[in-house]
């Protein structure tokens, strides 16, 4: 069987082990969805609002189903041996760990297209008007937070501390990068530290392809930023991952 073959039935197999674990299913897939439509119903008669709340859900998305799930997957199948045991098979290391990553990637690009297709079609946001903008900035996101989430499970002792570890991370970062209210109205020290971060400039992109209309070029700066995320995240997760 080739590798593409392999990989293909090991994403397959992720996806299914992924639908048949329901908390997964409800925290990384199914509570964004949940969020958008209780904000979003608050805000239903206040477009400026409801612009800034649809690529910011789609930002917060993206990280709860990379990041935050990845966190949790490799420091479960680490701690409980599944890492050492699946070493020890005949599965090529590209196919086994293509097919998790792949699977946290389809998850991502299933909510992004959700979020805006609920957001045009319901709370009556445009659709994009830079699709390729869209594309590449959803793209960098994934790979950046798919990293960062890999490297972040090297820093996670037990999957007891898992949750802690993650939310610590997750819940002050979606509350300072503008994904329910504009990162502007922040205090200064706070806007200065999402600035530092990545996902205030993924959900700065969403917005300006979303709404903004401005193509890659006119945010080049904060794309530039989450892809040096996206690096560091990479070289930290190869420099410190270990299979048990």
């Amino acid at each position: 069987m080739s590798a593409a073959a392999v990989l293909w039935r090991q994403l397959r197999f992720e996806r299914r082990l992924f639908w048949r674990n329901p908390s997964a299913a409800f925290f990384n897939f199914l509570l964004p969805l949940l969020l958008l439509f209780l904000v979003a119903s608050v805000y239903a008669d206040n477009p400026a609002e409801l612009d800034v709340l649809i690529p910011g859900i789609a930002g917060m998305a993206i990280m709860a189903t990379t990041f935050t799930a990845l966190a949790f997957n490799v420091t479960f199948l680490r701690e409980q041996g599944i890492l050492k045991r699946m070493r020890g098979t005949p599965i090529p290391v590209p196919a086994y760990l293509g097919g998790l990553l792949g699977s946290a990637v389809v998850n991502a690009v299933l909510q992004v297209a959700l979020i805006v297709a609920i957001g045009n079609l319901v709370y009556g946001v445009s659709w994009p008007k830079d699709p390729l903008s869209l594309a590449v900035f959803t793209a960098v996101g994934v790979v950046t937070f798919a990293a960062l989430g890999v490297a972040f499970s090297h820093a996670i002792p037990n999957f007891d501390a898992a949750a802690a570890y993650a939310n610590v991370v997750f819940l002050p970062l979606i509350f300072i990068s503008g994904v329910f209210y504009s990162a502007e109205s922040l205090p200064p020290v706070l806007e200065a530290v999402a600035t530092a971060l990545p996902l205030k400039h993924l959900i700065d992109g969403l917005f300006a392809a979303i709404v903004g209309g401005a193509d890659v070029a006119d945010q080049f700066g904060a794309l530039a930023i989450v892809v040096a995320w996206g690096i560091a995240g990479v070289v930290l997760a190869a420099r410190f991952f270990r299979w048990e």
